[in-house]
């Protein structure tokens, strides 16, 4: 369908910057090797057999694809002990929210009696199934495997961690393309499976999606390391993701649903360009011996180099929510979809999410501060590499001007929700 389209390309298209911003990092640590290519389109693989999959066996398959090559590329870098810690605690982690998610599965299947998604979803509807019971508890459990892999607190516990710890290549990956797979197999299980339990899955999102939004922009608040507040930054993001799902259905009627998810996959969308261009410049400025990777590192680089300055502030200013960002329309369209369902808990909700959108600006802020008014610490002029300062550019560039002109994008999200919700 539209969606699988729509989703696989933004996938490629996050994939190819990846390798195109490691090249220079990963050249001079050693890392540019089979391993990294080999489990990178394994990654890759596992992420396109989410985003297509229309039978829970599948779904598990290419979680389990993508899952197993992360936890090696996490690795990846064996003589550092961080790398080691970061992919014990993503793989142990990883191995419980698989069970949870693979134990959920088995309740639906075994309320419903089918693996076929578009099955289990007539069966909802007309009520033919064992177990309603079965079904919701089945469904806490899914939520619980899909929480950990958008990053949602309280299953967010790995996020900080492995950001930090896996090479900044990894990290860039960790934090693009599988957010497209998680976003789809959410729509997939929930959304086109399960939409006549949708009372009972939007409470928990709703509860998911404040709390990420609060931890998120608090905890990040404290860091001083950039890689580490990216990731709490990375939870707060996803919480307004989880908020526009939690509004597809209200008083029963689905009238709202494609305005609700697509503002969601246009949110997924424009985080993950904007994440792509931070990491690939944190990438630029990191050297043999230097990783670039606390808060500090960039002080006084708009006089070592105000182009990469100006790029790095229009990607905090799209995180931060600033127009004309694409990050602003991405948070607008959300709260928009929120608005518009007359409800009054959505409304206080979407306050609730503009006050936390707020609170988050103060940190990214303070990295433009660190970045264009305190005194250099870095001297050694930062190596350019032709290529990846011209990606960097159009990155930035597309951050900047998708904002205004975004329509086009919205519409395109919209179109592949409503086809995908109609078939």
């Amino acid at each position: 369908d539209p969606m699988t389209s729509v989703l696989k390309l933004f996938s490629v298209i996050a994939v190819g910057f990846m390798l195109v911003y490691a090249q220079g990092y990963a050249r001079d640590r050693g890392l540019w090797k089979g391993e990294l290519f080999t489990l990178t389109l394994f990654a890759l693989l596992g992420i396109m057999l989410m985003i297509s999959a229309n039978n829970l066996l599948v779904i598990y398959l290419g979680l389990e694809l993508q899952a197993l090559s992360l936890y090696a590329l996490v690795a990846l870098r064996r003589d550092d002990a961080r790398s080691s810690e970061a992919a014990m605690k993503y793989f142990v982690l990883g191995a419980l929210a698989s069970g949870f998610l693979l134990y959920g599965m088995s309740m639906l299947y075994g309320g419903s009696g089918t693996l076929d998604i578009n099955e289990l979803a007539q069966r909802v509807a007309t009520g033919q199934v064992a177990s309603r019971l079965s079904l919701v508890l089945g469904v806490v459990f899914v939520i619980a495997g899909l929480a950990f892999k958008l990053g949602a607190v309280p299953f967010h516990m790995w996020v900080p961690d492995v950001y930090q710890g896996a090479p900044t290549p990894v990290t860039l990956l960790i934090g693009g393309a599988p957010k497209f797979a998680a976003f789809a197999i959410t729509i997939r299980l929930l959304v086109e499976g399960m939409l006549g339990l949708a009372v009972d899955w939007q409470q928990m999102f709703i509860v998911l999606a404040v709390a990420s939004l609060a931890l998120g922009n608090i905890a990040a608040i404290a860091q001083r390391n950039l890689k580490r507040m990216l990731a709490y930054s990375t939870i707060a993001q996803m919480g307004f993701v989880v908020l526009g799902l939690s509004a597809g259905v209200v008083s029963g009627n689905t009238l709202s649903a494609g305005n609700a998810y697509s503002s969601a996959m246009f949110y997924i969308v424009s985080y993950v360009f904007t994440t792509l261009g931070t990491f690939g410049l944190i990438m630029y400025l990191s050297r043999q011996g230097f990783e670039s990777e606390e808060i500090d590192d960039l002080a006084g680089l708009s006089q070592r180099s105000p182009w990469v300055a100006g790029a790095m502030t229009v990607f905090m200013f799209s995180l931060a929510g600033v127009p004309p960002m694409i990050g602003f329309f991405a948070k607008l369209s959300v709260i928009q979809a929120l608005v518009s369902t007359n409800v009054t808990l959505y409304i206080v909700l979407a306050v609730v999410a503009v006050l936390f959108s707020l609170v988050g600006a103060f940190y990214y802020l303070r990295v433009v501060k660190v970045m264009w008014f305190d005194a250099p610490v870095q001297t050694a002029p930062i190596e350019r590499s032709q290529g990846v300062a011209a990606l960097l550019a159009a990155n930035g560039l597309a951050v900047l001007v998708l904002g205004p002109f975004s329509g086009g994008l919205m519409a395109m999200c919209r179109d592949a929700i409503v086809r995908a919700l109609a078939t």
